[in-house]
């Protein structure tokens, strides 16, 4: 599988990808007219978006509705580097939940694809070649 990055023009980066078009731009502060979310950004969303799916799949599953269910992320930066150094991920379940799927909805969630690939990260290998 491979990913095509273009230039679309000012600080904008997109990513065609699996038949998508992922746009993004950088914030005014740096240069760009923050017209879609950031690369970083997009990385950040996919932790709670990821572990969301598991929630979802597993309250689909035991037919638990789930409306009212939420789920809030939380970063912690390291004041100096500016780095993330940790990220919270609280779910919120409505008054009703079953008591008895509290913890397993949790571990549902720890099944995030995204979080496991941050435990045990790829290698991330850049070359430089010449279109022809």
């Amino acid at each position: 599988m491979s990913t095509e990055i273009t230039f679309p023009g000012g600080k904008k980066v997109s990513a065609q990808y699996r038949g998508f078009t992922i746009l993004t731009d950088q914030p005014e502060t740096v240069g760009g007219q923050n017209s879609a979310p950031s690369p970083f950004d997009y990385f950040l969303a996919s932790i709670g978006t990821c572990a969301g799916f598991f929630v979802l799949s597993f309250c689909q599953q035991r037919n638990i509705p789930t409306d009212g269910i939420r789920l809030i992320q939380r970063e912690e930066r390291d004041p100096e580097t500016h780095m993330v150094r940790k990220i919270a991920l609280e779910i919120q379940l409505p008054e009703g939940f079953p008591e008895r799927y509290r913890a397993p909805v949790t571990r549902a969630a720890e099944h995030c694809t995204v979080k496991r690939h941050l435990q045990n990260p790829p290698t991330i290998e850049i070359q430089t070649t010449v279109a022809s």
